[in-house]
């Protein structure tokens, strides 16, 4: 009994531990874009202000719609890319699955810049440099190499031979997919869908390289401000960087959630 308590208190105590320091940064971000004057060695603000968080009708609104829509492109784009990929490495054996596992992870183990300098290189030369449609696509390179490794996974281990039931009775290959495939599989799309988000959500090289300064996203924003010296600018930003990503998460898991009740 004084073991299962004292074993109980110190989970109690580690949660509490780890909701502090999880909370605290969020708490000081706020404090700070509210904060009118604050000046060392104070520990609290002396006046208060509001002017930060007007800015979301101005360049902080702009940039974070700018950045919700390059991410959910890239998220929709890295699945159109990672799913087949995904697929077709887990048709092979042996080395081969294991080399085509490896190329398709090179984007991601790969260094930002370098991959950055690359595909700057390629949209200048296209014209894609400096439009949002270059950004997009550059935001899929990494993105598009961890949808392949998740899909590979997912193809590992489900069991497809529901399509060929669905063959037998005469179904094409395209309504195979759509009504068969997908479905049994929106679960691992959206979470697919929701890795590719996030990947482009908090993408700055790539962003500055090929977007040339010209595409204005969130994370470009805040570092501007920053830079700037404008704390409560920044601040506001960064705590606008944490909504998305909370959101596209939690709708992972409530479709996790509503999925497993359905095939219960």
């Amino acid at each position: 009994m004084g073991v299962s308590r004292a074993n109980a208190a110190s989970r109690a105590v580690l949660l509490a531990a780890l909701t502090v320091s999880a909370g605290t940064p969020f708490v000081v971000l706020g404090v700070t874009s509210a904060a009118g004057s604050w000046f060392f060695p104070a520990v609290w603000p002396a006046s208060w202000t509001g002017d930060a968080w007007a800015l979301l009708a101005g360049s902080l609104g702009s940039a974070t719609w700018a950045s919700t829509a390059i991410a959910t492109s890239t998220a929709a784009l890295s699945c159109l890319v990672g799913w087949p990929t995904g697929r077709a490495i887990a048709a092979l054996s042996g080395w081969r699955r294991h080399l085509a596992a490896a190329l398709a992870f090179l984007p991601v183990a790969a260094p930002a810049i370098a991959v950055g300098i690359g595909a700057q290189y390629f949209f200048l030369r296209v014209g894609l440099a400096g439009t949002w449609a270059g950004v997009v696509l550059a935001h899929a390179i990494p993105a598009s190499g961890l949808a392949s490794l998740y899909f590979l996974s997912v193809f590992l281990t489900v069991d497809l031979r529901m399509e060929d039931e669905a063959r037998s009775l005469g179904a094409g290959p395209w309504l195979v997919l759509a009504r068969v495939t997908v479905p049994a599989l929106r679960r691992q799309v959206a979470e697919a869908a929701a890795l590719g988000f996030l990947v482009s959500w908090s993408q700055v090289p790539l962003t500055l390289l090929v977007g040339g300064g010209t595409v204005r996203t969130l994370p470009i924003q805040v570092f501007s401000y920053l830079h700037a010296g404008e704390e409560r600018y920044a601040a506001a930003g960064a705590l606008l960087l944490v909504v998305p990503p909370m959101l596209v998460l939690g709708a992972a898991v409530f479709a996790t959630g509503r999925t497993e009740v359905v095939t219960a």
